[in-house]
């Protein structure tokens, strides 16, 4: 309950009285009435048949139930989504948790090809599922992050009494400053202690600092490393007819060189930096994104003449402005946090073709197209460099090529490949 309230203290400071009370309305609604449904309960025959039907017709040699709830039709389309899409391109029928707060999903719909959304609130559904899937005599698998704090491990060891296998993606550094919450939930720590003890669980990790801790604690037994990635194809193709909204093109109009960065600002931000090219003055920073805490309001660089945050864009639109932009940065300070972390945005950056400025993020040093600061003088630096580099065919090359080896295609078959062996 206490890592609830916190959680609740921050929505409040992320979206402010009103739109605090919609999440507020939206989660009661998701987690409490919308685990009765009348329409399940009154025709379980009806969805008996069609959930049969999925099983039997469908092409798969696998069901993967992904847990976390992280939504699917949601502005930021993440891992979550990018695996799920290309498990079911390798033979893997998966059922996706929804958060109704997002999806408007109350059941179940298809989404794609060997996709299908699913309320796993939904009590009653829920259990015409697990007796559907009581009679396929085929793998079956829960996936879940990391940094899920709902299901208990006494919920994945139903699962695996019913023949399930765990699949624990190792995504982040466990902080409670990644959760929201003053300490980090209950939920997610005892699942980590249960996963580190049994050697059984598939641990796919995606940073090496995750993947030393795992080895450290038990061996590199059904251990692979999937990074983040990039749907290559998606960032190579634009409507030549896309109009970006009047407040870029305001920025826009200033003229100055657009510094930009895209994704959450939380405390892991350098907002320090942030200031010191400001005060460049050659400069507009563009920043798209949420304010996952309060520090972006604590820190003053909205006050800055030449910083510009313009709240969040919808991943079918934002490439649209980050192409626009002349060159794309993640200037993150470096923790436990960052240490752990392999940003999507690095490899759709990449794919996009445009100069990369970073700080010395040790999960990115690997990549030769990105251009690492170790000072805040040497990022402001490089980011002279890489306006000098933004038409540059070699340059452009290698991202092009080191975006192509990160193609979500290839994260999820490491995945598939790794839980294969024993089928």
């Amino acid at each position: 309950m206490k890592d609830k309230f916190t959680k609740l203290i921050n929505v409040y400071k992320k979206y402010g009285f009103v739109g605090f009370l919609k999440k507020l309305y939206a989660y009661v609604v998701a987690n409490y009435f919308n685990k009765i449904s009348f329409a399940v309960f009154f025709n379980k025959g009806k969805y008996c048949r069609q959930l049969e039907e999925i099983l039997r017709d469908c092409d798969y040699d696998r069901i993967v139930l992904w847990r976390s709830s992280f939504g699917y039709d949601v502005p930021l389309f993440q891992r979550p989504q990018h695996i799920a899409k290309n498990l079911s391109k390798n033979k893997c029928l998966v059922f996706y948790e929804v958060t109704t707060m997002t999806d408007k999903v109350k059941i179940f719909k298809k989404q794609s090809d060997n996709i299908y959304l699913l309320n796993f609130n939904n009590i009653a559904l829920n259990k015409l599922l697990m007796k559907a899937l009581s009679k396929i005599d085929k793998p079956k698998y829960i996936q879940l992050y990391c940094t899920d704090w709902k299901l208990t491990v006494k919920d994945i060891e139903d699962y695996m009494s019913e023949g399930f296998k765990f699949i624990y993606e190792y995504v982040d550094d466990l902080s409670p400053d990644l959760a929201g919450t003053k300490d980090i939930p209950k939920n997610i720590v005892d699942k980590y202690e249960y996963v580190m003890s049994h050697d059984e669980v598939y641990v796919i990790v995606t940073a090496s600092a995750l993947e030393e801790d795992v080895v450290k604690r038990r061996g590199r037994k059904n251990l692979a490393f999937s990074s983040n990635g990039v749907d290559y194809e998606y960032f190579q193709e634009y409507d030549e007819n896309f109009v970006v909204d009047e407040e870029f093109q305001r920025v826009l109009d200033i003229g100055k060189p657009i510094v930009c960065y895209y994704g959450a600002l939380a405390k892991w931000f350098d907002y320090e930096l942030i200031k010191k090219i400001d005060a460049e003055g050659k400069y507009s920073v563009v920043l798209f994104g949420i304010k996952y805490d309060d520090a972006f309001d604590e820190s003053g660089i909205n006050e800055l003449e030449n910083v510009h945050f313009l709240g969040t864009r919808d991943y079918k639109v934002l490439k649209y402005y980050a192409q626009k932009c002349d060159v794309l940065t993640i200037p993150f300070i470096l923790n436990n946090i960052t240490a752990a972390t392999s940003p999507v945005k690095i490899f759709e950056y990449m794919a996009m073709h445009k100069p990369i400025v970073i700080t010395d993020l040790k999960e990115c040093r690997q990549y030769k197209s990105v251009m690492i600061a170790k000072t805040h003088e040497e990022f402001i630096q490089l980011i002279e460099e890489a306006l000098s580099k933004e038409n540059d065919e070699k340059s452009i090359a290698l991202l092009d090529k080191e975006a192509r080896e990160n193609d979500w295609q290839e994260k999820a078959k490491v995945i598939v490949d790794t839980i294969s062996k024993d089928e």
